[in-house]
């Protein structure tokens, strides 16, 4: 038997259409810095921005398609839906990443002095500051409602304040020394850092899409729940399990008396998938129910 639990989606939209909101805001500000010093490595953070940007959009709709319930052409839902968002972000950040890398090279060619550095720095600034403080938010959030596309926009946006600190620094120092090669040198750098977290957001959301099972704290957990609430089984075994999006999927053989009725297996399933439900938030429960005879004396013990 199975069971499901489709709770309604409300928190992940409101906080995607926060990152979209914030992602204008913080795009128009770092775009204004940008213009009014030349910097190439301001620059850089502007275009990382735009990343930003793309990426919450792609988060909202993969968030709003894996919320729809299942239906007859994908009758396990649309929970992976949101890992594809997280592979586009991860190929939209190497993309600027490359884009950035080749701005660099030109501006180590030819290097210039910036306009107007101080006031650029302070808008940069409180751009980075509203960046650091969503960033914070997105992966809280995100993980206490398990969504991989919030997760991913959060490191992200956390990857841009980090790289948004060494380009300040980077801009400071070439202000202080006048080597204003160091603004491509340091725009060079952000290009490097993006391409590594856009190489971990990928690797992320690729375990996620290729079924991998859940981390073994987690497992264990399923396994106590499983031998303290199938109270009257045998056993159970072929314990099998795996994470799409928010969702949880456990299936597993359960092993009962030969002589016992169809009503009280019903009755311990049941009872386990509630407790499962309970210890595991948004989980979908799958349990085969075999006779005795079937036991294969190894997996989970059931408790007395």
């Amino acid at each position: 038997m199975a069971s499901t639990d489709n709770s309604p989606p409300n928190g992940k939209l409101r906080l995607a259409v926060g990152s979209l909101v914030l992602g204008c805001i913080v795009l128009a500000l770092k775009t204004l810095a940008w213009s009014l010093t030349g910097s190439v490595a301001l620059l850089s953070d502007a275009l990382e921005s735009t990343v930003n940007l793309a990426t919450a959009f792609a988060a909202l709709v993969a968030i709003n398609v894996a919320s729809r319930p299942a239906d007859q052409q994908h009758p396990f839902g649309h929970h992976k839906a949101e890992y594809f968002s997280a592979v586009l972000e991860g190929v939209m950040i190497i993309v600027a990443a490359l884009f950035i890398l080749h701005e660099a090279w030109g501006a180590a060619q030819a290097p210039r002095a910036m306009q107007a550095p101080f006031s650029g720095l302070a808008i940069n600034g409180f751009a980075t500051v509203l960046n650091g403080a969503w960033a914070f938010v997105l992966m809280r959030r995100g993980r206490a409602l398990k969504s991989p596309a919030l997760v991913a926009d959060g490191k992200h946006l956390w990857t841009d304040v980090v790289t948004s600190f060494g380009v300040a620094v980077g801009v400071g120092l070439a202000l202080v020394t006048g080597w204003w090669a160091l603004d491509a040198a340091m725009a060079a750098l952000v290009a490097v850092n993006i391409l590594w977290s856009g190489w971990h957001v990928m690797s992320a959301s690729l375990s996620g899409l290729l079924d991998e099972a859940v981390p073994e704290a987690d497992l264990s957990r399923i396994r106590e729940v499983i031998a303290e609430n199938a109270i009257g089984a045998v056993e159970a075994h072929d314990l099998r399990t795996r994470h799409a999006g928010s969702a949880t999927f456990v299936e597993f053989h359960l092993v009962v008396p030969g002589e016992m009725t169809v009503f009280d297996a019903h009755e311990i399933c049941d009872r386990v998938e509630h407790a499962m439900h309970d210890a595991v938030p948004e989980s979908r429960v799958t349990i085969h129910v075999e006779p005795e005879h079937k036991s294969k004396h190894s997996g989970i013990v059931v408790l007395d």
